[in-house]
């Protein structure tokens, strides 16, 4: 078969990238939590869950994941049922349900983390400057989603009261995080940071416009 003459835009090439690597990450999900005797939206709930010790109600755990909340519901009561997680009041809205990790949850987020798995194997192949790139377009690929409300806002340094970027003159490790009073570099920045803060809509816009300047 002859290579088209006009090939599909770069927008679909890149798509159909990702695709591919989607492939791999389902398939890593499965094995673990196969391992782990869940499924992996189970599996996911844990995840999410973890290092957020007010817990999440059911509601922002269906939108984190990209279900339905019946479909969270029916996951978040396996798991109870299993004392992985546990259902309790809200703290300012006793009638609200919050959904938190339990130590023998944590303890199943533990196991069998350390094997390499395909995805691991692909970031593997890019060298240091490869990855230190992708990670920064996909902070950016994020941030867009979440500007068009289609995900919720993650736990990245960019959205957060405590993310100063380019804040120091060292190439190697320009940003400055408040919370732990310290400068870090491009390859540290972090998609999901459990001491994440979200800063307000105006400070967001002017750390995202300093970060892409620098």
């Amino acid at each position: 078969m002859e290579t088209p003459k006009n090939p599909l835009s770069v927008n679909y090439r890149i798509r159909e990238g990702l695709s591919r690597l989607a492939v791999a990450l389902r398939i890593d999900d499965w094995n673990r939590a196969k391992a782990a005797g869940l499924n992996p939206t189970q599996l996911s709930i844990l995840a999410l869950l973890e290092g957020r010790s007010e817990g999440l109600g059911v509601k922002e755990i269906a939108a984190h994941l990209g279900v339905s909340q019946p479909t969270a519901t029916d996951s978040i009561n396996a798991l109870e049922r299993k004392a992985l997680v546990m259902k309790q009041a809200g703290q300012v809205d006793k009638r609200s349900t919050r959904v938190c990790l339990t130590p023998d949850g944590l303890a199943v987020l533990g196991a069998g983390g350390d094997g390499a798995n395909l995805s691991d194997q692909a970031v593997g192949a890019l060298d240091a400057s490869e990855q230190e790139d992708l990670l920064l377009s996909l902070i950016k690929m994020i941030r867009e989603l979440q500007e068009r409300n289609a995900i919720p806002v993650q736990r990245m340094c960019v959205s957060c009261r405590y993310f100063s970027p380019f804040a120091h003159s060292d190439g190697a490790r320009p940003h400055h995080c408040h919370f732990v009073d310290a400068p870090f570099g491009q390859r540290d920045l972090r998609i999901d940071c459990r001491e994440h803060e979200e800063a307000d809509p105006a400070s967001q816009a002017a750390t995202w416009e300093a970060f892409q300047m620098g």
